[in-house]
């Protein structure tokens, strides 16, 4: 496993990162464990999860399941870095939800009571509060950082806009501001090229793109769907939408000898700034299959044909729109 330096920081994270969303709603609490253990064994050590995954208010089952796993296998907390996320609504508390400093500090305690450790290697937040000031925000994880409760801080859906806000006042307060953004991205949603990877590259954030596979659209979901398989309702209004494209992209995959979703994080893995797609694997079966995607070498006629299939906003702003 070739290892990747998150953003400008020394720290080295692996190019895939598990993402832990279906650990209790779709995966059970053994297979998840499971998953956790192969990951550790291929070399994945870069886990995410939210104090909001698990689909029960406030409990954070997902976090719960990751601290067990921990608690049971003290040695492997050192072997892998931690991330996990405050925003969400964790209660029915007018400040059970966003990123007063009053929420920050209850949900970060509340996060490692779950997940069983002293610290959160990465702690990000999972949305932009507009309505809470920088200075508040900066100054309570300023705090956790030296309390040593959190290392990293990072966003999720930021603008690029937010990006530079945060990052320059975090400056101004001698503080090192955000290290990483987590962004919608993947071959068919591609408008944070515009802007936030610009803004990513300008003040050294790594890319974390999650649902790299677009929901499944880019999975094999047109071959998956003439075979017999089915297929929820979105992922059939997407297929009949983008039919044209997915009958050139698995073309082009079948020509390459590779599986469509191994070509998609393959693509993800040669943009700029990326460090790591989030993979949310629901069996360990399926964690296998994508680790072919890192040793998926993609020249330079495939990156062309796969941006005429999947084309872009045009670059970045304002050269995308304009002159």
């Amino acid at each position: 496993m070739e290892y990747r330096q998150l953003g400008r920081t020394g720290l080295q994270v692996s190019p895939l990162c598990l993402g832990t969303m279906n650990f209790g709603p779709q995966t059970s609490e053994q297979d998840s464990q499971q998953i956790m253990d192969r990951a550790l064994d291929l070399g994945i050590n870069f886990f995410d999860t939210a104090n909001v995954y698990g689909q029960k208010l406030g409990e954070g089952v997902t976090e719960q399941i990751i601290g067990r796993w921990l608690e049971q296998n003290p040695g492997k907390r050192d072997q892998i870095v931690l991330a996990t996320k405050v925003y969400g609504r964790m209660g029915e508390g007018p400040n059970d939800q966003r990123l007063s400093a009053y929420h920050i500090r209850k949900a970060c305690e509340d996060s490692l009571r779950r997940l069983k450790t002293d610290h959160i290697d990465l702690y990000q937040m999972h949305h932009i509060d507009r309505r809470t000031p920088w200075e508040e925000i900066w100054q309570a994880m300023e705090q956790l950082v030296r309390e040593g409760k959190v290392l990293y801080v990072g966003s999720s859906n930021f603008a690029g806009w937010n990006i530079a806000q945060a990052n320059t006042l975090a400056a101004q307060r001698h503080f090192m501001g955000l290290v990483s953004e987590q962004s919608l991205y993947h071959l068919n949603a591609r408008m944070i090229e515009l802007e936030v990877i610009p803004a990513c590259r300008a003040f050294g954030l790594g890319l974390i793109p999650w649902s790299p596979l677009g929901g499944g659209l880019l999975g094999g979901a047109l071959q998956k769907a003439e075979s017999g398989r089915r297929a929820s309702e979105g992922v059939q209004k997407a297929i009949e939408q983008h039919r044209p494209q997915l009958e050139q992209y698995e073309q082009l995959c079948r020509d390459l000898g590779a599986e469509p979703a191994d070509v998609a994080l393959a693509w993800l893995l040669h943009q700029e700034v990326v460090t790591a797609p989030i993979i949310g694997p629901r069996t360990a079966e399926q964690l296998d299959g994508a680790l072919r995607a890192v040793e998926l070498r993609l020249d330079e006629s495939t990156l062309k044909k796969l941006d005429e299939i999947w084309p872009g906003p045009g670059g970045q702003a304002p050269e995308a729109y304009a002159w």
